[in-house]
């Protein structure tokens, strides 16, 4: 009688564990939507990250920069200690001759673009003034927007008031964020070595393992990022401005100075620089002067590319460049400038500790299949 009253296909459902497939969304549909809720996930998570870090900002934009100088600063470190000093005595000389260097090239540079400014701003206007005469009508139109972009005088002033008081506070900011980054970079060098026994203390062993290794590659990417782009962007910057120098173009030293400080910013700064070196050349010696810079700062942008950076920064920071591109637009459109600076080196060692995770994934899973 039980068997005459079972529903067709019972007993089957219940060899199958009592459920059946939902039959509704076929299976690469729940897979698809599975996979889209991983990435909205993750897409929620990093927004929360980069909305964090630039609200606050006072205190994330130090820990970098200190981090990048203390990348750049740390083989110092081990030269010093073997000649007798102290960790602490040692990470202080390294940060007071850190002061000394920024105060110097800071003084350098800005000597190069206070003389050479005038000769450069005279030359863009002049440069200006051809192109849109090259352009006929449509420059004409360009040339009056901007002659029609200057404010009444009541609105100049308030600018210019508005200016000063946001540029005092911006100083302000710029002199607290120095200081602590200041900070932070000596104790980064005097305990940094501390770092593994700190890890150990808080995660489980094998958690902590994972963290070292992560925060090893990130370290040594950042490392490898500043110690590569600042020897590139003081050839560079050397090789244009000596050959500005034997086109007579002026305000020279000043166009150095730009290429130095586009240098680190991938792809944007070179073009922005050299388009400024161009342009001056243009205005001061004409169409084959121009000709003749665009041919040295290509030249010197070809050696870059083709032989500066795999021979410099090798594999150390392994970005393509579409990436370094996307990385380097995104993060001026988060933080403006300060953003494309950071972008690079924050994404080298994000795909630092990617590798590290997945090396580590690998390993788990190649076990997991040998037992």
């Amino acid at each position: 009688m039980s068997a005459e009253t079972t529903p067709p296909g019972a007993a089957g459902e219940g060899s199958a564990g009592g459920r059946r497939p939902d039959p509704t969304l076929p299976p690469a549909v729940r897979r698809a939507a599975v996979w889209s809720a991983a990435v909205i996930l993750f897409l929620a998570v990093a927004g929360f990250l980069v909305f964090a870090f630039v609200q606050l900002r006072a205190a994330t934009v130090p820990l970098v920069l200190a981090l990048l100088a203390t990348a750049l600063l740390q083989p110092v470190m081990p030269w010093l200690v073997a000649r007798g000093l102290g960790r602490a005595m040692a990470a202080g000389l390294t940060c007071a001759v850190l002061v000394i260097a920024v105060f110097a090239v800071l003084a350098v540079l800005t000597n190069s673009l206070v003389h050479s400014a005038p000769q450069i701003a005279d030359s863009l206007r002049h440069a200006g003034d051809q192109v849109a005469s090259w352009l006929g009508p449509l420059g004409e139109k360009i040339r009056y927007a901007l002659s029609q972009s200057a404010g009444s005088g009541s609105s100049l002033v308030s600018t210019l008031a508005n200016g000063v008081i946001s540029g005092l506070g911006f100083a302000t900011e710029v002199i607290t964020g120095g200081v602590l980054a200041l900070a932070l970079v000596f104790f980064f060098l005097r305990d940094g070595h501390r770092s593994g026994d700190l890890v150990h203390s808080v995660l489980p062993p094998a958690r902590a393992g994972t963290v070292i290794d992560c925060g090893e590659k990130a370290f040594a990417a950042m490392a490898g990022f500043m110690r590569g782009t600042t020897l590139i962007a003081l050839i560079d910057a050397t090789f244009i401005t000596i050959g500005l120098l034997l086109l007579g173009v002026p305000g020279a030293p000043g166009l150095g100075a730009l290429v130095f400080m586009g240098a680190f910013i991938p792809f944007i700064g070179a073009f922005l620089s050299g388009t400024v070196a161009v342009l001056v050349a243009l205005a001061d010696g004409g169409l084959s002067t121009a000709l003749w810079t665009l041919g040295v700062v290509l030249a010197v942008q070809m050696i870059e590319g083709n032989v500066l950076q795999p021979v410099i920064q090798s594999r150390t920071v392994e970005l393509h460049p579409a990436t370094i591109m996307i990385a380097v637009v995104a993060g001026s459109g988060v933080a403006g400038i300060l953003g494309a600076l950071l972008a690079v080196p924050v994404s080298a060692a994000g795909l630092g500790v990617i590798s590290v995770l997945r090396d580590r994934a690998s390993a788990a899973a190649s076990e997991g299949a040998g037992g």
